[in-house]
């Protein structure tokens, strides 16, 4: 089992920031490649980012390239995930979520990750 724990959401201004954490506890952390994914209400959950086990690979949802960045820390176990210039349409809750490596075909997937963390909220206002 894997635990994963998101914070640093909040409200915020349109074209401000927000650093978001998802810490892990449980198996080996560095075996998990670690996605981002946002639900906005009535909407699907969609893939915002994703970084390998290792952080040498991510991908980002077009939506989202240029103003969010995901790293990960293994020593500390967390993965974050930087929002800059953020819009009222990245308005959402913000899940991390954890699928044991070497599955990339699958990242983007929101049914192929082991592990989700309960979500935290992001409110960005115009």
């Amino acid at each position: 089992q894997v635990q994963l724990v998101e914070s640093g959401g909040g409200l915020v201004q349109a074209g401000g920031s927000l650093r978001l954490s998802c810490a892990a506890s449980g198996r080996t952390f560095s075996n998990y490649d670690m996605g981002w994914f946002r639900q906005a209400p009535g909407k699907e959950r969609e893939f915002v980012a994703v970084i390998s086990w290792s952080g040498r690979s991510t991908v980002y949802a077009d939506s989202v390239k240029g103003r969010f960045t995901s790293s990960r820390d293994n020593a500390k176990n967390t993965v974050y995930l930087q929002m800059n210039s953020l819009k009222p349409e990245d308005t959402a809750v913000y899940y991390c979520a954890a699928i044991y490596r070497d599955q990339w075909s699958r990242v983007l997937l929101a049914n192929s990750y082991d592990y989700w963390g309960q979500g935290t909220q992001v409110t960005v206002s115009s």
